[in-house]
Formats: structure tokens, C-alpha cells, sequence
């Protein structure tokens, strides 16, 4: 078979989610309609955590964060897609997949780190109740975040120098609608054993990680609610769990999904359909997890529209 150095490799292309042309410009209606509801629940969820100050607490602190990191996280895949749904290419310049690898990476990896911090807070909010300013003061929320953006940079820029030193064959088709990291090194006609050890390893360590903390914490709160005498007691404490264990499951149970489906059908396209639940789905429905439930989002969003309203009236 013949190989190209990777450093000439100049594009890749995309087969996206179906071949058929009758079913691109449905595909494209669905994930522009995704995409726009993801852009407008997060920055709804951002505006309002960061206009009403009885907001500024720690626990939506993080979750503004995790709305703007939803929004990139979909950024990086969804505007391509359709730009190349619009255009009817499917071509991705060599840079530009690695780009979109790298985002790709970073985002889901933030995700993954939010989630766990999340978890954390939820761990102090309800076993140490009394401690919770102290311990989750401005100054350690502003680390958790830091650290997370740091690790993710760092995991990302390990996968994506990997891969760049890749040699790939002639056949660049990723069955894919994106520059998915699997795909990609599956195209490489160069020994990828090496890369494969580095990945599976890091990913085990930075994917498995956040998500052990995740579980400790929630065992720590089960044990503690479980101690709480009053039902009301008791159901105070879990809906303030109930948001974040559903975004986690929704997060953590589509992503290994893929992978199971993936390693069950031998089937790129089935790989490819599955990832759209984790990679769109969830950040589209994480704001409307947070905040039906939430008095307190609905409480500032109500006040945000009921202002504009007046100003827009004495205007």
C-alpha cells in the first residue's frame, strides 16, 4: 500500500452522516434547528447567571462555565458539517481536521473535568454544609476551572501531536461528519501501536479520573442523605443533585455508548449516527435540564425579559 508522509497529506474528506442526497437537506434543517437551540438555552443560562447577582455562587459559577463550554464543544463539529452540507463538498484541509481534533478534544475533556467539579460541589454543598463559603471560595473555584482548562489543553495537544506524526495512506475518507480521533488514526498506514498505548492510557487516566471522583462524591452524598431525618430534608438534598446526575448520565452513557456500538457493529456509520447523541444532543439538552426545574434560573430570566420589555416600550 502506498503512504504519504503526513506532512503532505493536504485534505481529508467527510462522508458525513448519509450518502443519499434526498436526506442532506433534512440532515441539514435537523442540525442547524440543534445547533441553534444549543447557542440560545447556554447563552440564556450564561446571561442569566452573570446579570442576577443572587446567581454568583459557586454551583452556577460552574455551570455558566459548562454552557460556554457547550457551545464550543458544538461549535467545533456542527458549522463545518453544514458548510459542507451547503456547499455539497466534503472536503477538510489536513490543518483544518487537526484544528478541529485538537477543539474537539479540548471541549470534551472539559466537559468531562466540569462535570466532576460539579459533583465536587454538590459533595461540600450537601456534607458540609456549614464549611461550604470557606471551602468553595472564589479563589478555589477559580482554580478548579483553571486546572480543568489547563489538563484538557494539555491532553488535547498530546492526542493531536500524535497523530501528527501519523503517516497516512492514500485513501483520506473518514466515515464521519467530523475529524472524529478514532477514524483519523485509522487511516494511518504507519505503525500506530505506540499511539495506541499513549491514548488508551491517557484517556483512562484524564477520562477515568473525573469520572472516580464523580462516583466517590455521590457516594459520600447518598451516605449523607441518608442520615438526614426530615423528608423534606432528604428531598431539599436531591433535587439539588437531580440536574447534574442527569447531564452526567446523559454525558457519560451516550459517549461509552458510541464506543459499545462502534466495537458491536464493526460499523463506522453506526459510530458516526451514535456519536450525534453526545456530541449535539446532550449540550442541547443540558439547558433545559438546569433550568425547568430551577427557580432560580427561571426567577432571573423572567426579570431579564421583563426589563428589556420596559425598555423597549420607553423606547
Amino acid at each position: 500500500m502506498e503512504t504519504d508522509n503526513n506532512t503532505q497529506t493536504s485534505a481529508f474528506f467527510l462522508l458525513g452522516l448519509s450518502k443519499e442526497p434526498e436526506l442532506q437537506s433534512l440532515i441539514f434543517g435537523l442540525f442547524l434547528s440543534m445547533y441553534l437551540i444549543t447557542l440560545f438555552g447556554n447563552l440564556l443560562i450564561i446571561l442569566a447567571v452573570s446579570l442576577d447577582p443572587h446567581l454568583h455562587t459557586p454551583m452556577y459559577f460552574f455551570l455558566s462555565n459548562l454552557s460556554l463550554v457547550d457551545i464550543c464543544f458544538t461549535s467545533t463539529t456542527i458549522p463545518k458539517m453544514l458548510q459542507n452540507i451547503r456547499t455539497q463538498s466534503k472536503v477538510i484541509t489536513f490543518e483544518c481536521c487537526i484544528t478541529q481534533m485538537y477543539f474537539f478534544i479540548l471541549f470534551a475533556g472539559l466537559d468531562d473535568f466540569l462535570l466532576a467539579v460539579m459533583a465536587y460541589d454538590r459533595f461540600v454543598a450537601i456534607c458540609h454544609p456549614l464549611h461550604y463559603t470557606v471551602i468553595m471560595n472564589p479563589r478555589l473555584c477559580g482554580l478548579l476551572v483553571l486546572v480543568s482548562w489547563l489538563l484538557s489543553a494539555l491532553y488535547s495537544l498530546l492526542q493531536s501531536l500524535m497523530v501528527l506524526r501519523l503517516s497516512f495512506c492514500k485513501t483520506l475518507e473518514i466515515p464521519h461528519y467530523f475529524c472524529e480521533l478514532n477514524q483519523v488514526v485509522q487511516l494511518a498506514c504507519s505503525d500506530t501501536l505506540v499511539y495506541d498505548i499513549v491514548m488508551y492510557f491517557a484517556a483512562g487516566l484524564l477520562g477515568g479520573g473525573p469520572l472516580a471522583g464523580i462516583l466517590y462524591s455521590y457516594s459520600k452524598i447518598v451516605s449523607s442523605i441518608r442520615g438526614i431525618s426530615s423528608v423534606q430534608g432528604k428531598s431539599k438534598a436531591i433535587s439539588t443533585c437531580a440536574s447534574h446526575l442527569v447531564v452526567v448520565f446523559l454525558f457519560y452513557c451516550t459517549s461509552v455508548g458510541v464506543y459499545l456500538t462502534s466495537a458491536a457493529s464493526h460499523s463506522s456509520h453506526s459510530s458516526a449516527t451514535a456519536s450525534v447523541m453526545y456530541t449535539v444532543v446532550t449540550p442541547m439538552l443540558n439547558p433545559f435540564i438546569y433550568s425547568l426545574r430551577n427557580k432560580d434560573i427561571k426567577r432571573a430570566l423572567k426579570t431579564f425579559f421583563r426589563k428589556t420589555a420596559v425598555k423597549d416600550q420607553l423606547s
